[in-house]
């Protein structure tokens, strides 16, 4: 099997988890860099749960100490609309611009003030994709490096064949087989994963309790 580059570009999060730059995150990383010039002086990233939409906002943050205003999970119940409004105003008047992150687009929100569904209307939005093969591979592979441990390229790839493409999927399945190994006793290996997970069996001449 062919195995995936590693790393992919990232960037430097001075005291955080660096975040790595892919194709289903490249549009947001590109649209931040584009900052001042958003339209409406608001900046929507919709994402997938755990796919770093608040890990990229707080790089943004710490870079632009003051620029922005954010608002996390912005389409979850309870969100605080008045709030936003006047976060959206304020950013038209030469304050902080709005950052918002939510799992979908504003039109899928509900919003109840309508001066502020019809300004949502007019802000950039930006999404972060389901994760491509080289991005969970790399998540993949820095959640085991964060639990200490040593995996092969190999049994990285093939869980990435097989796996949902999700960023929730990959936490899951990184400790389900984190705790297979400690149960047991073993090394991480492709048979370990493939019990861990209840994958099918594949033919494809690779699978030993070596890799």
């Amino acid at each position: 099997m062919s195995q995936f580059a590693l790393p992919l570009e990232y960037r430097s999060a001075d005291g955080e988890a660096d975040f790595y730059i892919s194709e289903a995150n490249a549009a947001a990383v590109a649209m931040l860099d584009r900052w001042p010039d958003w339209p409406s002086h608001t900046l929507i990233v919709v994402g997938p749960k755990g796919s770093g939409k608040s890990h990229l906002m707080r790089l943004f943050a710490g870079r632009h100490p003051g620029a922005v205003r954010i608002f996390d999970d912005a389409d979850a119940p309870g969100r605080d609309e008045n709030a936003m409004f006047h976060a959206w105003n304020a950013a038209q008047a030469g304050g902080p611009a709005l950052l918002v992150a939510a799992r979908t687009p504003p039109v899928e929100w509900n919003v109840r003030l309508p001066d502020l569904a019809s300004r949502l209307g007019a802000a950039g939005i930006v999404r972060i994709d389901a994760p491509d093969d080289a991005l969970l591979a790399e998540i993949v592979a820095k959640s085991f490096r964060e639990r200490g441990l040593r995996v092969s390229p190999i049994v990285i790839e093939y869980m990435v064949q097989r796996m949902e493409r999700s960023f929730a999927a990959a936490a899951s399945a990184v400790a389900a087989i984190d705790a297979a190994a400690l149960a047991g006793q073993r090394a991480v290996t492709v048979p370990l994963v493939r019990a861990a997970l209840l994958l099918g069996d594949t033919a494809d001449g690779s699978e030993s309790g070596e890799t």
